[in-house]
């Protein structure tokens, strides 16, 4: 329209003309994904953003340290691709998650937004690919198909130690004080949901303990193979077009801003035909969440109440928990970390399907791999510090545990080597026809002395077995 900018600019690409955004830094290839991909809202996260752009920065230092990229270029394009690893340019990154499976398209969005940013800096033309051309030099030296592997390692590492392990710190760290806290409380153990011998409460947290702190001892595991990356395979794993000193030096570099050991893999050809660091990453993270599952169910049960029901531990009151019922009050923080631990187990499955979609020599469904293991990642480092303070913190033990124990009935157990298992059977199933305690039917079927009852039904001394 005359007297007005038109609102796109027109950019040419290996398939010819396309109009990209006038004042967009993507360029003719994103915005033919954005055409071919309108599946989901879904998108790369920040993490993964950090890491490619964090990848093409070295990237450039290093080529011109290699003298392959002159120092103006290099210094635009390091100052746009940091701007990228800031997140200042998250908006630039407008690409479902659902697209090419090598993740071509991301590679491509990153390096038409840096090289786009950079010639801004250079005070060029937006979409001349002129003087810094998304692939001649942003791209330079790399292949989406060892690229978009190695940006998934690199983020998956970052998110454990800046995201998962804290928040996995924290909740043992508050389930051990509770270990502590409770250790004075003698209550009823279950096992087949039914009443077994006296257990202390502190002793059930410690166990809670032991599953974090295990679990976290697991995802440790699968940080050295994710800090093996692709990153000089380029095409095939063949590492045609590259300096053979690239890679190496790119992971030394990537290493040290991060504070993680990376490093180039000494097999490119299984680095990107497979990516089974992730799906091995990914089966650690449903054990943690299968874990999550089960201390918080028990939280969940163990406060079941407030008397109707168990209610062993009183969960903190954080929100009314029913629009009709006043005064309700649910478990509703554990409930939260349930539902991500449901979450993350499904996002193992689809990571184990994607996993063996390594057809030949790459594999087609990086995005989904990614997007899934960094979402779990985060949710579960997010939950388990939302536990730790919201709930576990708060808890406290209430009397109707050790107030039950003595109307146990598997405090039978003690009197088998006294009496024998059949006579102790027979007193555990008289105390619950009669509804009498353990203590009473033994006083009056066996030959067994007060001090002797004392000495062997001592419940406290039972958990110390």
């Amino acid at each position: 329209m005359e007297g007005h900018e038109r609102p796109h600019r027109v950019e040419r690409d290996s398939m010819g003309e396309v109009e990209v955004p006038r004042e967009a830094l993507f360029g003719a290839q994103t915005r033919r994904a954005l055409d071919n991909f309108p599946v989901s809202d879904l998108r790369f996260q920040r993490r993964f953003i950090q890491a490619l752009g964090a990848i093409k920065l070295e990237a450039a230092v290093v080529n011109n340290e290699l003298g392959l990229l002159e120092d103006e270029l290099k210094d635009a394009i390091v100052e746009a691709a940091e701007e990228v690893v800031e997140g200042r340019l998250d908006n630039q990154f407008v690409l479902d998650i659902f697209q090419t499976g090598s993740g071509t398209s991301t590679n491509m969005n990153a390096n038409e937004v840096i090289s786009n940013r950079a010639i801004q800096i250079l005070e060029g033309e937006l979409g001349s690919k002129s003087p810094a051309h998304p692939n001649d030099h942003v791209n330079q030296g790399q292949s989406s198909n060892d690229v978009i592997p190695t940006a998934i390692h690199l983020s998956a590492l970052v998110a454990i130690e800046e995201d998962l392990l804290p928040g996995l710190r924290k909740l043992q760290d508050a389930l051990d004080a509770k270990a502590s806290e409770f250790d004075g409380v003698v209550k009823t153990g279950r096992t087949h949901l039914q009443d077994a011998t006296p257990i202390r409460l502190g002793q059930e947290f410690r166990g809670y303990s032991g599953q974090i702190e295990r679990g976290m001892q697991r995802v440790d595991k699968t940080v050295g193979d994710l800090g093996e990356v692709a990153l000089g395979g380029t095409a095939v794993g063949t590492g045609v077009n590259t300096h053979p000193d690239f890679a190496s030096r790119v992971c030394e570099r990537l290493s040290a801003r991060f504070g993680i050991e990376v490093r180039e893999t000494e097999n490119h050809f299984q680095a990107q035909s497979a990516m089974d660091a992730a799906v091995f990453a990914s089966g650690a993270l449903k054990t943690v969440a299968v874990s999550l599952l089960k201390i918080s169910n028990d939280i969940r049960w163990l406060g079941a109440g407030p008397r109707a029901n168990l209610a062993e531990i009183a969960l903190p009151e954080v929100q009314p928990g029913s629009s009709i019922m006043p005064g309700k009050v649910n478990p509703v923080i554990a409930e939260s970390a349930t539902m991500v631990a449901a979450q993350v187990i499904g996002n193992d499955a689809t990571i184990a399907l994607a996993g063996q979609s390594g057809n030949f020599e790459l594999n087609v469904m990086l995005p989904v791999i990614s997007y899934n293991l960094i979402q779990s990642i985060e949710i579960l480092g997010s939950a388990s510090a939302n536990l730790a303070d919201q709930c576990v913190s708060g808890l406290q033990a209430t009397e109707r545990g050790p107030d039950l124990v003595e109307q146990g009935l598997m405090l039978a157990t003690a009197l088998a080597p006294e009496v024998g298992y059949d006579k102790a059977a027979e007193i555990s199933k008289q105390a619950y026809k009669t509804g009498k305690t353990i203590r009473e039917v033994a006083r009056e079927s066996t030959d067994l002395s007060e001090e002797d009852l004392d000495r062997l039904l001592d419940a406290r001394k039972m958990t110390e077995a």
